[in-house]
Parts: C-alpha cells; structure tokens; sequence
C-alpha cells in the first residue's frame, strides 16, 4: 500500500504508490525542505552502494537481495572500488563531488568496518566527498555490536539506519527478521554511544494480527530510543516475495484497505504527535533532520548506483531529459564484470522530455512540500499549466491538488487518492 523508497536498488515505479487514510492536520501550507540540488555543471551528486547478501531473506522483501551462510566480501570490494574509479573518469560524475552516500542492501552492517571503509576512501579519493555529507549505513540490529558501529563511525559512516520493524517478538518473528526487541534496543543505544547523531529506526504496520495499539506502541517504544528519524511503511505483498505466494494460496490474509487506513491515520497522528513531522508519504523527523539522500531521489536529481542490480539516473542537458540504466542483479556475475573493467551495466533506457516532467511532479508530489512552479519552468524551459493544464485542472477541481505561494502540493484529500492523483503524470 505504501512503497518503500529505494530509488539506487531499483527504478521509481510507475503508478505504484497508493496511499489512503492520511489525516493531516495542522498548517495547510506544508513546511519548507533545506538543501537540494536542481541545476547542472559541476554540482554535488548522490551515490548508492547495494550490497546484497543476507543471512536471511525475509518473507516480504523484493528488494535484490540474497541469503548466504558466507560472502565474498574482500571481491565485493574490489568491485565497488573498480565501479568507482570507473565511473568517476567519465561524464556526468567526472569533476562532481558526493553530497551523499547510502549503504543500502541486503545487510550492510554485515561487512565490516575496514571494508566500508575502503569503500567511503575509494569514493573521496576519486570524486570528493563535500563537507558536512551525509553518509549513511543500513544495519540490522543482530549484526552489530559496539565495535562494529565504533568501527562505522571511524570509517565515515554519519548515519545509521535500523530496520527495527516491530518492538512485538510475535511481529518479528511472523516478518522473519532475525533479531530480537532486546537487540534493537541495545543497537540504538550503543549507537548513541558510538557517536551517531543521526539515527533512523524503521518500522512496518498494517502486519496480519496487529491491533492500532500496538503500532502506536512501537513508535513509543522508537521513539523512546532517541532517534532523529523515522520511517513507517505499510505492510505490502510484492510479486515474487514469499508473502505474496503464501496470499495467493491462501495462507496469509492482508488486511483490507480500510484497515490498512486506519493504522495509517493512526501512524500519522501520532508521530507529529511526538516531535517527527511528515515531510514525505512514509518520513518523519524534525525540521532539518530529514534524509537527504532520499530527497535527491524525490527531487529528481541525478544519483549514481554501484552494486548488483543497482539502478543510477544522469539528468540531460537542460534537465528535460535523461538516462536511467542498472547493473547485472546476481551478486557473482555482478563482480567478474565489475572487476573485468569497472562496468556491470545489465541495461538502461532513455528517459524523454514527456517522461522525466511527469516523474519530476510524481516524486516531488511524495513530499509534502510539493514542489515550486518556478523550479518546474526552469527546468523544463515551459510552464507546469501548459505541459499538464487540462488534466491538473481536473486534480484541481476535485480538490485533489493545492496550489499555494508559487507552489504544487497534494491536499489532505490528495493524499488519501495519492495513486489517481500520480496516474495523472505517468
């Protein structure tokens, strides 16, 4: 029901977001985002390194990743490295610096310390890393211990991002994840002690058996934790998952679409409630502590994805256009190609005027923010209401849409139709 954002392992998808049940109250203008990157030339970029390995799938995830018992991970290495230095000799990354960097997978945290390492000095080495940027690590709670994030810590890592999940062991165990509510706990606090500042704890509601209760419990209980982001996402059943095989047979039973809306109301009246405000579909923290390699996908900027299957997107000149393209999906292939020549390029596409304008609206539509008329214009070299006008007009009219001080934003009412609203511009 709410996709999970993960732009650098896979492309934005069209007309898959459907949110519903979403109350916003408060100011009707949302808050203003600090920061990103809409212009050309030798301006800083995003990087997105996918390291796939797993010691268990769970049921849910269609994510690329894969269990395993061991890992190549000295060879991993070398080909993210040999990605790097590839990459950051050729146009667009030449002579472009990294605002962020995001581990993503799989399981990050199951590398260690000296191998992210290599991987954040391969990155600073050959593009630079700016001042101030934000480089986070996905971590699962049962892998790390207090070395281990000390390590993270000591090799750049600046942000680390739990899948805490559920603080209910039955939740966890029916989601398969491999940790307890005990480790959760003691990973965010041996974080803190690390030196993480920055710390984000996932959590999924909507799961089969759940009360309201409980999740508003989780976020007490995450919240308890200190983190200074959260991210709440909607149980889905993906094509290909084991979930989504155990529904069509009959063996697991999603709950319906008005009870998924009431947990999501729920989710969104209590965490503002509690000091993380909702500035994209499935985020919340405070002003100024939102992810910021996130908002360059919801931006439409470009970004860069290094790993198996991951997937990068380089804006065209003028930005009305562009070219997305990823890499070989299975972890072994993925390396001999990388480590043959720096290149593991499985395929790719041109993205042409009509579509990079209605993926810029789509994704700048995830943010509750919206977007700026004018960043449009500039941009596309024409107008939002001559590209779009009849069927904005519609969206308009339905009070679907909100335009407000130079600016396009979902309505309360948008939000609750969030599918039909982003089928319009797809």
């Amino acid at each position: 029901m709410y996709w999970r954002t993960r732009f650098g392992a896979a492309p934005p998808p069209r007309g898959k977001t459907h949110v519903a049940g979403i109350n916003f109250k408060g100011d009707r203008r949302p808050a203003m985002l600090i920061g990103g990157d809409n212009s050309n030339g030798a301006k800083a970029f995003s990087l997105y390194l996918h390291i796939p390995y797993c010691q268990s799938k769970c049921p849910y995830c269609d994510f690329n990743s894969h269990a395993a018992a061991s890992w190549p991970e000295d060879d991993y290495v070398r080909a993210l490295v040999a990605e790097i230095e590839r990459r950051a000799s050729e146009a667009p990354w030449a002579g472009r610096p990294l605002k962020t960097i995001f581990f993503g997978g799989g399981t990050p945290s199951l590398f260690q310390p000296e191998s992210i390492a290599a991987i954040v000095a391969a990155a600073a080495r050959n593009f630079g890393i700016e001042t101030g940027a934000e480089v986070t690590l996905e971590a699962n709670p049962g892998t790390v211990d207090a070395a281990k994030l000390g390590g993270m810590r000591a090799a750049g890592v600046n942000r680390i991002s739990f899948g805490a999940q559920s603080f209910n062991e039955a939740r966890l165990k029916f989601l398969g994840r491999i940790h307890s509510v005990g480790e959760t706990r003691e990973a965010a606090r041996i974080a803190h002690r690390a030196g993480f500042e920055r710390l984000n704890l996932d959590l999924i509601f909507a799961v089969p058996g759940q009360s309201v209760d409980e999740v508003l419990n989780d976020i007490a209980q995450a919240a308890a934790l200190g983190p200074d982001h959260i991210s709440a996402y909607n149980l889905t059943f993906e094509e290909g998952t084991a979930f989504f095989t155990e529904m069509k047979r009959g063996q697991i039973r999603p709950l319906d679409s008005d009870r998924q809306a009431e947990f999501y109301a729920a989710v969104r009246e209590e965490l503002p409630r509690r000091g993380y405000r909702m500035y994209e579909i499935s985020n919340y923290a405070p002003p100024g502590h939102e992810a910021r390699h996130n908002l360059s996908y919801w931006r439409a900027e470009s970004y860069l994805g290094l790993g198996a299957g991951a997937h990068s997107f380089a804006r065209g000149e003028g930005g009305g256009s562009g070219r997305r393209w990823w890499n070989e999906r299975v972890p072994v292939r993925y390396v001999e190609r990388a480590l043959a020549g720096g290149l593991a390029e499985a395929g790719g596409e041109t993205v042409k005027a009509d579509g990079a304008r209605g993926e810029f609206v789509f994704l700048n539509l995830r943010l509750r923010e919206g977007f700026a008329l004018a960043d449009f214009e500039t941009r596309f070299g024409a107008s939002f209401d001559s590209v779009f006008g009849a069927r904005a007009a519609r969206l308009f009219e339905g009070e679907l849409l909100v335009r407000d001080e130079g600016r396009i934003y979902l309505s309360e009412r948008g939000l609750e139709l969030a599918d039909s609203v982003f089928a319009e511009f797809i």
